[in-house]
């Protein structure tokens, strides 16, 4: 047979094994009375398990292995978080175990007991041939309650995982939530290609000094853009000319030191996504917003939400330009919806998680869900493959647990830490 350690924890777990006339390795009668609770840190597999072995009953901590010798090269017989163990669970018992107190621990072997057809489930969905994820053979199968409350419970992993971020910048920030926010949502107006100078941008040009000049849009969008390096070059427009004189000036007040403009890529981008425009939008956005994080809280209208990033309208100049100094044909530059909707996937929502689980208040936490079961799916690769194989993705909540179900479980084939997974190796 071939598996992995993981496989004997999964089948000792649920008991999935033939348990009639049950004994340990010298012979004595043996009944599981409770598996114990699967351990996820250093120490023994299983704490807290019960066992009846002959005429006593026995509690404490159970250690899983393919081997029994495995104990030795594991270097256990060296760690005293294993004296208590109780039981050792095998699939081939090669070797007894003894500790150095002379104690001999009673091993269960499990070769032979366990099914095969658990087995052969296990084995196709992680060995077997597979083009996109490892259960895509029976995925659309599995009942619609059962998927439903999986992908909940890996959406809250995501979501969880990614406030860590936000909490870090939090620390750095002096837990202010406005210019946390501002520096989140400054990265993603990025849209992944351009993310990171984004970030950067947010970073030396603090939201206290963009609030000085709310007045000025001319000045929002010099320190935007000078920020940004794009007023670094030879200009020739009005307008750019304009940008660099009020920069330069507001440079020298701010002791400002401007990214490097290289970072900022326009190869292979459609030219309504150059990162020239996504700046215009995104000083439209600083003009016109004021404690934008402060109004998300109390918005709960998911069309008044996109409101905020609907109405925003660029300088005059970027309805006929793409690029400082190169005209092009004159074309709305405002956000189109399925980028608004990104936004609101990727910042709101997450925001709204991470301040209700900072602030211990279910109520923003169920407002993030809502808000993503109310979002159009997502469409990229990762969904049109599930889609493909049979499922029906309803909004962003589900594409969301299914882009954290795909690149957290499936690329790893972790399918017995998954619920999809466990229902499928148990199907009858």
């Amino acid at each position: 047979m071939l598996f992995t350690e993981d496989f004997l924890h999964y089948v000792w777990k649920f008991r999935l094994f033939a348990r009639t006339d049950l004994k340990t390795d010298d012979g004595e009668e043996l009944e599981i009375l409770s598996a114990g609770m699967a351990n996820t840190d250093s120490g023994p597999d299983f704490h807290n398990a019960r066992v009846r072995i002959g005429e006593t009953v026995w509690a404490g901590n159970v250690e899983v292995h393919l081997s029994s010798s495995d104990w030795q090269k594991h270097g256990h017989n060296a760690d005293s978080a294993y004296d208590n163990v109780i039981l050792h669970v095998v699939y081939r018992n090669d070797v007894p175990l003894i500790l150095s107190n002379g104690r001999q621990v009673p091993t269960l072997q499990l070769k032979d007991r366990i099914p095969d057809e658990l087995y052969n489930r296990y084995h196709q969905m992680v060995f077997g041939e597979q083009r996109i994820i490892p259960c895509e053979k029976s995925i659309a199968g599995i009942d619609g309650l059962i998927m439903s409350n999986w992908l909940t419970r890996v959406l809250v992993e995501r979501l969880e995982k990614r406030s860590t971020a936000v909490t870090d910048s939090l620390n750095l920030n002096h837990n202010d939530w406005e210019e946390t926010f501002y520096q989140f949502l400054a990265a993603n107006f990025g849209f992944k290609t351009n993310a990171l100078p984004f970030e950067l941008l947010a970073r030396s040009l603090p939201q206290l000094t963009l609030a000085k000049h709310k007045n000025n849009p001319m000045q929002i969008e010099a320190l935007i853009f000078g920020q940004a390096g794009f007023l670094e070059t030879e200009l020739q427009d009005e307008y750019p000319l304009k940008l660099k004189k009020e920069y330069d000036f507001l440079r020298k007040k701010y002791s400002l030191q401007p990214i490097e403009n290289h970072l900022w890529k326009f190869m292979r981008l459609r030219p309504q996504n150059f990162p020239t425009i996504r700046l215009a939008q995104f000083a439209a956005l600083i003009v016109q917003s004021n404690h934008l994080f402060s109004k998300i809280l109390e918005i709960k209208d998911i069309n008044a939400l996109r409101a905020l990033f609907t109405d925003i309208k660029v300088n005059d100049y970027w309805e006929g330009h793409y690029r400082f100094d190169v005209k092009s044909k004159p074309v709305s530059k405002t956000l189109g919806a399925a980028s608004i909707d990104i936004l609101l996937i990727n910042t709101l929502a997450l925001f709204l998680f991470s301040y209700g689980k900072q602030h211990q208040k279910q109520y923003y936490i169920n407002r993030s869900l809502r808000l993503l079961e109310n979002l159009p799916a997502e469409k990229n690769n990762i969904t049109e493959d599930f889609i493909t194989l049979g499922l029906k993705i309803n909004n962003a909540f589900e594409s969301q647990a299914l882009l954290e179900l795909k690149n957290n479980y499936c690329n790893y084939k972790k399918c017995l830490q998954c619920g999809v997974g466990n229902k499928i190796l148990k199907l009858a």
